[in-house]
């Protein structure tokens, strides 16, 4: 009976061996931890990454991604991350440099490779001129909310497998084989919702906030007037009445606004002027349908061709 425990006990240990020595020579693959500022970029990296990657969205679609909270959860997840991945361009600019300050992680540190910013890899529109942080969210490259136009993604997708790979080369052909399908199946999707969105071009609009450049951009929308008169600043009564008032010579169909901004202010005008009033996901997880990149897009042209209804 001795003998026989033995021997089982010789048996756990050499088992347990093999495990130790599979997992210290490689053989047990590490999830690349990807912290992402935005839940755009984190359903981008898990798209790239499937199974390979462990993503953590520090956002989510129902916050204003200027103004969040450097929460020690935020700082603790950015101290593990292998790659942060964020808009950039000062979108972050009031939260991240903490984050990453106190996070002491050097791997995601600008100018390290772990460091990912989309807005690098677009060309971004509305530079300003001047620079008066007084005028409110004015950024100095451009505006930051690129992710409302799906181009963007096929630029910042391609650059992002390619850093993926870089980073974690024993999986590079996984990344690149699933950043080839989803391209394949993305610019199919662009083509399918051009079609659909065509009965869009030329309408005029009106925003709640300077949030839809890029989606003004894609699908030919014509903006009429802000209703913030300061970016990331709430409008006051009086400035909303301004705004109906110059909507009687310049008149529009609809008044635009995100999901995580305030109510008031596009459902005011939108009664004052008789515009429809459309609440855009603007990011993923911003609806019901959002649940995945192209659920974002399906629902941000049918929300806003159901705007043109009567």
């Amino acid at each position: 009976m001795k003998t026989h425990r033995i021997l089982v006990r010789q048996g756990f240990l050499l088992r347990l061996g093999l495990v130790l020595g599979l997992a210290l020579s490689g053989g047990a693959h590490a999830d690349l931890k990807v912290f992402a500022c935005e839940p755009e970029w984190g359903a981008l990296a898990s798209a790239i990454g499937g199974d390979k990657v462990s993503v953590y969205s520090a956002t989510t679609a129902y916050q204003d991604p200027h103004r969040i909270e450097a929460r020690p959860s935020l700082i603790a997840r950015a101290r593990g991350a292998d790659l942060l991945v964020c808009t950039g361009a000062e979108l972050e600019i009031g939260w991240l440099p903490v984050i990453l300050a106190d996070a002491g992680n050097r791997a995601i540190q600008t100018g390290q490779p772990g460091q990912f910013l989309a807005a690098d890899f677009v060309t971004l529109l509305e530079k300003p001129t001047v620079l008066d942080r007084s005028a409110g969210d004015v950024h100095a490259a451009g505006n930051p909310h690129i992710q409302t136009d799906p181009r963007n993604f096929s630029r910042v997708g391609a650059a992002l497998a390619a850093r993926m790979a870089a980073l974690d080369p024993g999986e590079a052909a996984h990344y690149r084989a699933r950043w080839a399908d989803f391209a394949a199946r993305w610019q199919a999707a662009i083509a399918r919702w051009d079609a659909q969105a065509a009965p869009l071009k030329g309408v005029p609009v009106v925003v709640q906030h300077d949030a839809f450049p890029y989606l003004e951009r894609w699908l030919g929308l014509k903006r009429v007037a802000v209703l913030e008169a300061k970016p990331g600043v709430a409008p006051s009564l009086g400035q909303l009445a301004e705004v109906k008032a110059r909507l009687t010579a310049t008149p529009a169909r609809m008044v635009l606004r995100a999901a995580y901004q305030p109510a008031r202010p596009s459902a005011w005008i939108a009664d004052q002027a008789r515009l429809a009033q459309v609440v855009l996901p603007f990011t993923v997880g911003g609806d019901a349908q959002s649940t995945d990149l192209f659920g974002l897009f399906d629902s941000t042209v049918a929300r806003l061709l159901a705007g043109l209804k009567p």
